[in-house]
């Protein structure tokens, strides 16, 4: 029963406000019948039909509506605030950051075998190409070579008495072959004795700083063992990678300036662009060579540079004037010949506190500073400078 009284009451409600909200009448105050009574829909009818002050014509679409209200074409262009921009010469520098990388790392091997017997540097020593390193004990070399240089004088005796008896007919001319053959056999065994003495004595082909491993004296170092590592820095090398955006900008012979974290400073020159790009960050690997003769630079030192692309034209704009068109492109919306509004994208090539420096915009421009987001492309607009000053298009 209780439900039954629920329910009709609710449906007693609902059908209330059903008749209320269809008489389109609203009471907005207390003043009694009539009084502070408003429509809610506007009152009108067909074509020619009366609508009351304020009210809308249901039937009159929304072009119609806004043509009516004053925004159609017929409405006062929208108003904007222009400035004149015009582009200026200026560097392009890209920066990059990376590290400092040695030229190489050389381990300086034995090219025979033997015992250690000196070792004429320690880590860190820096030396030049031709210093010795190590010296192998020379044993039965040094014979080799007393051994070869004998037999050599003895060839060379014999070949001698050989052409002054054929100078004098005692010999056959054809017996010089067989002496000159064994001379020039003695020569060769005698070079060879000197090459393998000489590789008793390890150089150095690169400079730079003596680094691990380091042989020791008395240590046995077979042919192709280290006797020391020579780290190449001079000169030295930055690395870095280059987004694949801007290695069109990239060429070789570039100058560079590169500061490392520890404040060193050096200027180089831009020697490799990798061909491919890493599959992992999409960017190019590059190197820049250093000079470092004093040997200031050290390895694997994190550090940054800045690479001179040449000059181009470029507009200094506020980050404030940057907008995006409807596919998504970041550009400008400027002021065109007849107050018509136009489209522009860019490419930022730096960001700075003075503003964005953009490229690919006419020389002179009237960049829209204040409504561009009301405006579009091919809109007629009222655009004035900050001093008031209509567009001079």
């Amino acid at each position: 029963m209780r439900a039954i009284y629920s329910y009709g009451v609710a449906l007693i409600i609902v059908l209330g406000l059903a008749v209320w909200m269809a008489s389109g009448i609203l009471v907005t105050g207390g003043q009694g019948p009539g009084n502070g009574e408003r429509a809610i829909i506007p009152i009108g009818g067909e074509s020619g039909e009366h609508v009351e002050e304020g009210g809308v014509d249901p039937h009159l679409t929304i072009a119609e509506r806004t043509e009516e209200a004053g925004g159609g074409e017929a409405a006062a262009p929208r108003s904007v605030r222009i400035e004149v921009i015009t582009a200026q010469n200026m560097p392009i520098e890209v920066p990059l950051r990376g590290r400092t990388k040695a030229k190489s790392a050389v381990s300086v091997v034995a090219q025979t075998g033997g015992i250690v017997q000196t070792v004429a540097v320690k880590k860190g020593d820096a030396v030049k190409a031709g210093d010795t390193l190590c010296t192998l004990d020379q044993g039965a070399r040094k014979l080799a070579v007393d051994q070869a240089q004998a037999a050599v004088d003895q060839a060379q005796t014999a070949y001698n008495s050989n052409v002054e008896l054929v100078k004098k007919g005692v010999a056959a001319p054809n017996t010089t072959l067989a002496v000159e053959a064994q001379l020039k056999g003695a020569q060769a065994q005698l070079q060879n004795a000197q090459l393998e003495l000489e590789r008793t004595v390890i150089k150095t082909d690169v400079g730079g700083v003596v680094s691990d491993p380091l042989a020791s004296v008395g240590s046995m170092l077979g042919m192709g063992q280290p006797c020391a590592t020579v780290v190449e820095l001079d000169p030295m090398l930055f690395v870095a990678s280059v987004p694949e955006a801007r290695v069109s900008y990239a060429r070789i012979g570039l100058k560079a300036a590169v500061t490392t974290i520890t404040g060193d400073t050096a200027e180089g020159t831009v020697s490799y662009i990798a061909p491919t790009a890493d599959d992992a960050t999409r960017s190019f690997p590059i190197e820049i060579d250093l000079p470092n003769s004093e040997l200031k630079l050290r390895d694997g030192i994190t550090a940054e540079a800045v690479v001179n692309v040449g000059t181009a034209p470029v507009h200094v704009l506020a980050q404030s004037v940057l907008t995006l068109d409807d596919e998504g492109v970041l550009g400008i919306r400027t002021v065109e010949e007849g107050n018509k509004v136009a489209f522009h994208p860019v490419t930022i090539i730096r960001d700075t506190r003075e503003g964005v420096w953009v490229t690919g915009l006419p020389f002179k421009i009237n960049v829209i500073t204040v409504g561009q987001e009301f405006v579009q492309p091919g809109q007629i607009v009222d655009a004035k400078t900050a001093d008031g000053e209509p567009a001079a298009t």
